[in-house]
């Protein structure tokens, strides 16, 4: 008797359902594997894609010089640690040697966790307060509301001035303007005259809860031997930025007396490089998740296998009846490798789903939008399909060559 596929299937079930635990113990094994492939590439994925649009908020032709990299890695934090720090002194020579060259040269740093008062309003203790000279908004995109910006001759007379983040504003100011109004900042007290476009958030932080001082009045308040100041130079245009980046270089050596056999003690680097960085980084971990998954999709093959031989061994008389009335060996053969690829499919499922929550999660903490991926899905699918053929073919191949006398008087 042919047995249909519809029969079959129903077989397939019934045999895994005798089984509850044992089977889902299998399961368990392939799910554990594709939720962290699934779940890392997710992830990835989410960062990759909240890094592109944060890096998109900064102008294109826009490359930073600071003592650390902007991503570091373990192996060289100690040589990255006995670089000398940039000083105030140092950063506006070089400043001042870029403008001949026709170059925008922004030097800032910052101080966070401070405070903004107006009479008996205040912030929470975590607006940033950076000091910065008139370039800030160029080379950090932003945008002047209203009010106007920090000047030259801001930095030049070092004037208690400050502009506001719209965050803050919306904090201190209920329904006044703050144009001209005098705020505490960093324990010190300031004019303010001007606000910030609103920015929204950047890799989950607000763009909006910062003022800007004159860089000046930040050194004479706030610097230590500590603190290193950080440069940002605009480019005429994305294609001159290789060549702008190697007058940049070419100056601050000049800058710091580095001597011409002697190598960078500091690190440049512009969106691309740090693109680039995080290229590297995903590589390394995506690497590390096929691995992990590799390891635990090959036990549970093993396992599958495993699972089947002992299923083979519990119904050998089944076998041997369903031969005797007319069962063929293709019949029992299909049964087995689709209880096999069942197996490997509903843990596949399992892995898929939470491994998308996962991923999706970390999207969320991004301000990812939701994130399906189907790459990943579909080799996961194709994955556990072919575990569930490849060790499912042996124990599926032994029951179709049973005898079915043999299997008959089995006990």
């Amino acid at each position: 008797m042919k047995l249909q596929y519809v029969d079959l299937f129903n077989l397939s079930a019934r045999a895994l359902g005798a089984n509850k635990l044992r089977s889902g113990l299998t399961i368990l094994g392939i799910t554990i594997g594709v939720f962290s492939v699934v779940g890392v590439m997710t992830a990835l994925s989410a960062i990759r894609q909240s890094i592109d649009e944060g890096l998109s908020v900064f102008a294109a032709n826009v490359f930073e010089i600071s003592k650390y990299p902007a991503i570091q890695f373990e192996g060289g934090r100690r040589r990255w640690h006995n670089r000398p720090n940039i000083s105030p002194d140092q950063a506006m020579d070089f400043a001042e040697r870029m403008n001949e060259e026709g170059l925008v040269v922004t030097v800032s740093a910052t101080d966070g966790g401070e405070r903004v008062r107006f009479e008996d309003q205040s912030t929470a203790p975590n607006v940033r307060v950076v000091g910065t000279n008139e370039n800030f908004l160029l080379t950090n995109k932003f945008d002047i509301a209203y009010g106007r910006n920090l000047t030259h001759s801001d930095l030049e007379f070092n004037r208690p001035v400050i502009v506001l983040g719209d965050e803050v504003v919306q904090k201190i100011f209920l329904n006044q303007d703050p144009i001209g109004k005098s705020v505490v900042a960093d324990d010190q007290r300031y004019t303010v005259v001007g606000v910030l476009e609103k920015r929204g958030d950047l890799f989950g932080q607000s763009m909006d809860n910062l003022v800007l001082i004159p860089v000046t009045r930040f050194v004479a308040n706030n610097w230590g031997r500590w603190r290193s100041m950080d440069i940002s130079v605009l480019a005429n245009s994305a294609i001159e930025m290789p060549f702008a980046q190697d007058t940049a270089i070419g100056h601050f050596r000049q800058v710091r007396g580095l001597q011409p056999e002697e190598e960078n003690n500091f690190e440049i680097y512009s969106n691309d490089s740090l693109q680039e960085a995080f290229a590297k980084i995903a590589r390394i971990i995506g690497t590390g998740g096929l691995l992990i998954s590799a390891i635990a999709l090959g036990c549970a093959g093993v396992g599958i296998m495993n699972i089947m031989l002992v299923s083979v061994t519990e119904r050998t008389r089944e076998i041997g009846l369903r031969k005797s009335i007319g069962a063929r060996k293709k019949d029992i053969l299909l049964q087995f490798l689709l209880e096999a690829i069942a197996l490997s499919l509903l843990g596949g499922l399992g892995g898929i789903v939470l491994g998308w929550v996962a991923g999706n999660y970390v999207a969320a903490l991004m301000n990812v939008p939701m994130i399906i991926p189907w790459f990943w899905i579909a080799v996961a699918i194709g994955i556990c399909s072919a575990i569930g053929i490849f060790f499912g073919f042996y124990p599926a191949w032994r029951a179709a060559r049973l005898r079915p006398v043999e299997a008959l008087r089995y006990e």
